[in-house]
Formats: C-alpha cells, sequence, structure tokens
C-alpha cells in the first residue's frame, strides 16, 4: 500500500488553468456556448505532473538549444522496462516505434492495413476519434455495440464474430473508454480466437492501462503478439498529453515495417525534446507517484458515488475499474439527450460530455472527468445537487403534485 500526502506531492491542489492555453478552457465557448461553468470534460487531470516529470523539463530547459533531437537509448530502455514491470510484456527496442499520439497511430494502422470500403469493428459507446478515423478514411463501420445490463456493460460476442466476418481491423480500447470497463483476460481470449479465426488484426489502444483499481490490466500485444499493434503513452497516467510523445509496440516484423513505412509517409519524423524527458522521468521515477494518484482518483470517484446516493440524485454510475472518467448513467432524469445536455450545462453549469457524441449507444449519459481536486469536485456535485431540485420540483409542478 502507497502512503501518500496529497498537498506535498501537488494532486489535492486546486490550480487555476486560465491563461494556460487548455483546450478544457479556451474551447468551452465554442462546445458549450457559454464559459459560465466548470469544464470537467476533456480527458487530462487539472493535477500537476508528477515532480520528477517538472524536473526533467526544468532541467532540460536550462541548455538553450531546443533542435532536432533523437529518440535516446535511455528512451527505449525505459518503455522496456516499464512494460515488464507493470504488464509482464518482454519488449525489445526493435519492436518500439515512437510516435506523435495514439489517435494519430490509429490513423495510421487504418491507412496500412486497409483499403476504402475494408470493414473495421469498433466497440460503441467509444471515444469519438475511432469513429472519426474509421469513417474520415471512408471504410466500412462495423459497429459492435457494447451490452449494458446492471449498471455495467459486456461484449457481444456473437454480433462481435458476425462482423469480424467481412472485418481487416479491429480498433480495441482497453481500458474502455468511456465506460471504465476493464477487459477480463476470459474476454480478450475469446475477441482474440475469433480475430484469429477470421484474420482480423487487432489495434489495442492501452492508454489508461496505468489507471485501473482493484482489477489487472491483460495487454492485447501479451496475449496476441503476433496480431496485436499496441499503442501507449504516459500521457494521461502523468498528466503530459501537450507532449506529443506515444509509441506503438508491434512484435510482428511484417506488420511492424508495414506501420513504420506509413507513419513515415504521413511525415513522422523527430521526437518532442520535452516529450521524450518526460517520458524517460515517468517511467524511471514515477511510479510511486503513480501509485498515490490512483488511490486519490479513486477517493474521488467514490465521493461522487456517495453523494449521488446520499442525495438521492437518480444518476448512476456505472463500475469505474478503470481511467478517471466517470460514465454516468442519467436516464432515470427523464430528459432527451438535448435536454440533458442543456440541464448540465444552463442548470448545473457544468460542462461534462455528452453520451451520444460516444455514439448512439451513449444516449441518456454524460461522461464526467474525476481528475480535479476535491474543492472543485465537490462545488460540481452541489452545483448538480441543485439544479437537480429545481428540476424535479418544476416537474412537480407540471404534473400538479407540488
Amino acid at each position: 500500500m502507497y502512503n501518500y500526502n496529497k498537498k506535498s506531492i501537488m494532486i489535492d491542489v486546486t490550480i487555476n488553468r486560465q491563461n494556460s492555453n487548455a483546450v478544457k478552457i479556451e474551447s468551452a465557448m465554442s462546445k458549450f456556448g457559454t464559459t459560465h461553468l466548470l469544464p470537467l470534460w476533456v480527458a487530462d487531470m487539472d493535477i500537476a505532473s508528477a515532480p520528477c516529470v517538472q524536473e526533467a523539463i526544468r532541467k532540460r530547459a536550462l541548455h538553450p538549444i531546443y533542435g532536432y533531437t533523437i529518440y535516446s537509448k535511455e528512451y527505449y530502455q525505459s518503455i522496456e522496462d516499464w512494460m515488464l514491470k507493470r504488464f509482464g510484456l518482454v519488449v525489445d527496442k526493435k519492436f518500439i516505434i515512437p510516435a506523435y499520439g495514439v489517435v494519430p497511430s490509429l490513423n495510421f494502422s487504418i491507412e496500412a492495413f486497409t483499403q476504402m470500403g475494408d470493414g473495421v469493428i469498433v466497440q460503441t459507446p467509444l471515444y469519438p476519434p475511432f469513429v472519426a478515423s474509421v469513417q474520415k478514411h471512408r471504410r466500412k463501420l462495423l459497429e459492435n455495440r457494447l451490452l449494458y445490463k446492471n449498471d455495467s456493460y459486456s461484449i457481444d460476442f456473437e454480433d462481435f464474430e458476425a462482423k469480424a466476418k467481412e472485418a481487416k481491423l479491429f480498433l480495441f480500447c482497453s481500458p474502455h473508454n468511456p465506460t471504465g470497463r476493464v477487459w477480463d483476460k476470459e474476454e480478450l481470449e475469446r475477441l482474440i480466437a475469433i480475430c484469429e479465426k477470421e484474420e482480423v488484426l487487432i489495434v489495442s489502444d492501452e492508454i489508461h492501462s496505468d489507471i485501473v483499481y482493484q482489477k489487472s490490466h491483460h495487454s492485447m500485444a501479451l496475449l496476441a503478439p503476433q496480431r496485436t499493434i499496441l499503442l501507449n503513452a504516459p500521457s494521461k497516467s502523468f498528466n503530459i498529453a501537450g507532449l506529443n510523445t506515444s509509441y506503438a509496440i508491434i512484435f510482428n516484423q511484417k506488420i511492424r515495417k508495414a506501420y513504420n513505412n506509413q507513419q513515415r509517409k504521413g511525415g513522422f519524423g523527430d521526437g518532442n525534446i520535452f516529450g521524450i524527458e518526460a517520458l524517460i522521468a515517468s517511467y524511471t521515477q514515477g511510479e510511486s507517484w503513480l501509485e498515490a494518484l490512483k488511490l486519490y482518483l479513486k477517493e474521488n470517484i467514490d465521493f461522487v458515488n456517495t453523494f449521488l446516493s446520499t442525495h438521492h440524485i437518480p444518476i448512476v454510475s456505472t463500475d469505474t475499474q478503470a481511467t478517471y472518467l466517470m460514465w454516468l448513467d442519467c436516464s432515470a432524469l427523464g430528459l432527451d439527450d438535448k435536454e440533458l445536455e442543456k440541464f448540465f450545462v444552463y442548470k448545473a453549469q457544468l460542462g461534462l460530455n455528452s453520451g451520444v457524441s460516444f455514439g448512439r449507444t451513449g444516449s441518456g449519459f454524460m461522461r464526467l472527468n474525476i481528475a480535479t481536486s476535491k474543492e472543485v469536485l465537490k462545488e460540481a456535485m452541489q452545483r448538480l445537487h441543485k439544479a437537480y431540485k429545481k428540476l424535479k420540483n418544476s416537474k412537480g409542478e407540471q404534473n400538479g403534485t407540488t
């Protein structure tokens, strides 16, 4: 068990992100039509990056030249060591392909391994760039809708197998965003068996794999190394998404060569100086901070669940087994999707992601980012409670029950 002093490592501290060009603040007006809200949508944290990361960046910044840079042997070694220690994955330097981000890598994978009109499987509700990447490349979107029952999600394997018969590629999200599911080993093995039977290549986005709570994350690259393109980054775990430093791990030589060729066609070249240093620091010095962060995030998740229950707000979160994103079932509020979004934005003054932005299966849901200070999260819940009481009273008046 990790012990931590929340204040000393800058976890439970409210940080003002105004004037820092933060997307969740600067894009609030274009997304919500107002800036008078708490922005709890974009999947980065309102928590300072690990002290070791900050120090590594400051140290590199002291050198006054920020020119083209290579991916150092320390970069590769830190990834190798992290993958082995955290997930039991034995990785050699030659299997690692540096990248700018997981989303660009999804697109490179589609371009490298499919042709126009080929089928690509996704599992909805799902992080929107998955679907967008399939559609913008004019591939056939094969939607394997996850099954929702008793506040939890499962895979419709019968439908998946049917879709796999006309697919070339499977874009997999593990752990899953937005539902927070950590897939069981048995589920993964069943997916792999189908993909092997139908010769479907797996692209596994595992960017949230470090932030898993009670369960264990099983990497697709460990279970199906010759059929998997593993995509990962320290960006979610250590809050360094703005440094655009990720990587692909591909064991199969033929697949690795084809992917690498496509990425180079896309103009990918030298790395981000500060991103490289941040990755090395994260993976070599940041583990204890990460475990402290996970304890803190779990406290925030428990706080939201307890608040909703205690104050009898008819919103239920799915079991958040991973990530700092809570998937809220708001269907009991009795609002359609447009009304639901307006309720959160204009009544509760909270900026969350609308469920339908994750696909039709997200209807009635909202996604809440809890990676912020407890002060902000408490304010958010109080706003929600106040808005719900007004909604309840207005419905009572309409029904003549006040």
